[in-house]
This record gives structure tokens, C-alpha cells and sequence, in this order.
């Protein structure tokens, strides 16, 4: 079985934070879901009735997203995902979603927040497997 990727490591939040981004970051983020939500380490939040992942996820994202727009935030895009047109054929993603922040500092306030971290278990119930990738505008000449 490959590895699993739910949450980010500190070396990688270091790594983001130490590139001294200015101005706004998108997140790419790519998330494969479980069948069923699996409630066993958030007890506290388990609905009454079994749910899919895609039920727990999208509690997540409503849940989470006051927070994200407490902080300057937002919303660009979810999708529905499949297969890679250019990629690994084997992989494959069930939501694809664009989230802005004004800032990396903004994104580290948005994750730190703790009644946001009363909620993700949600998305820890929900989620398979998972991608985030920050993304920096690039400006060129046209």
C-alpha cells in the first residue's frame, strides 16, 4: 500500500513559510475519499446514521469555510475529479478544489485556529488520501 498524505509535516510548513511569499497563494488541493466516513477518532462528531466521505467532506467544507472568509479567504473552485488526462493513470481524485488566501500568514492563522480545529475532524473522517500544493502567481509579459 502506498503512503497516505492527510496532513502536511512541519518541515513542509517551514519550507512554505521560509519562502517569504508576498501577496495572495492559491491551494491546489486533490482529495481521494473514503467510502464510508470513519468517525473512530473523532467520536464527538459522528453523525447518528453511517455517512459516505463525500458527506463528511463537504460537513467539513461547510463548517469550515466562515473560517476561511474570517481571514480574508476564499473559495474559488471545487470540482468533481477522475483520472489524470496527463499523469499516472493509476491515481485518481475524487475533489479537486482552488482555495485562496491573502497570504501564507493568512493560511497559518486559517489552520491554527482553534474552533476551526474542533471541526476537522470531518475532513479527517472523510479523506483518503490527499494532495495540497501552494501555489504562487507568476507575472509575465505578454
Amino acid at each position: 500500500m502506498s503512503e497516505k498524505y492527510l496532513s502536511p509535516t512541519f518541515e513542509a510548513g517551514k519550507h512554505l513559510f521560509q519562502k517569504k511569499i508576498e501577496g495572495s497563494i492559491v491551494n491546489l488541493n486533490l482529495i481521494r475519499l473514503k467510502k464510508e466516513a470513519d468517525y473512530s477518532k473523532h467520536p464527538d462528531l459522528k453523525p447518528k446514521e453511517p455517512i459516505s466521505g463525500r458527506e463528511a467532506y463537504f460537513i467539513y467544507i461547510k463548517e469550515a469555510e466562515p473560517f476561511l472568509k474570517a481571514n480574508g479567504g476564499e473559495i474559488l473552485f471545487i470540482g468533481k475529479g477522475d483520472q489524470f488526462l496527463i499523469g499516472p493513470e493509476d491515481e485518481c481524485w475524487d475533489i479537486c478544489m482552488l482555495i485562496k488566501q491573502n497570504s501564507v500568514n493568512d493560511f497559518f492563522s486559517f489552520e491554527q485556529n482553534e474552533d476551526y480545529m474542533k471541526i476537522t475532524g470531518h475532513r479527517t473522517a472523510a479523506i483518503e488520501d490527499s494532495r495540497l500544493l501552494p501555489l504562487e502567481e507568476v507575472l509575465f509579459n505578454k
